[in-house]
């Protein structure tokens, strides 16, 4: 069973930048479809970046240009840079994990998932 552990959250100002990392457990990452999703209060949990086995990068419309997804294949561990932070991206940020996507499912889908992390919070305020 994969176990994913995330990490890097806080407080930051609008406009600065925040890494978060993911580090994965018992399955090396570059055989996995591993994502990083968001849940804001009241709202549901979102898709914002996948890697695709090492080959295929996803960015939600929300992330595009200013989140860049990458993995590490040394320390197994996925990353997510967000730069230009906003506050409407404060949420609980979770690294999601699949070996395999069936049924034609986007990477950003929620239910493409079996595996979760506990989350880290982000809060983007002044």
């Amino acid at each position: 069973q994969v176990q994913l552990v995330e990490s890097g959250g806080g407080l930051v100002q609008p406009g600065g930048s925040l890494t978060l990392s993911c580090a994965v457990s018992r399955f090396p990452l570059e055989k996995l479809v591993i994502s990083w999703f968001r849940q804001a209060p009241g709202k549901d949990r979102e898709g914002v970046a996948c890697l695709s086995n090492f080959e295929t990068i996803t960015y939600s419309d929300s992330a595009k240009g200013r989140f860049t997804i990458s993995g590490d294949n040394a320390k197994n561990t996925l990353n997510l840079q967000m730069n230009s932070l906003k506050p409407e991206d404060t949420a609980v940020y979770y690294c999601a994990a699949t070996l395999f996507i069936f049924g034609g499912k986007s990477c950003l889908q929620r239910t493409s998932y079996d595996y979760w992390g506990q989350g880290t919070q982000v809060t983007v305020s002044s």
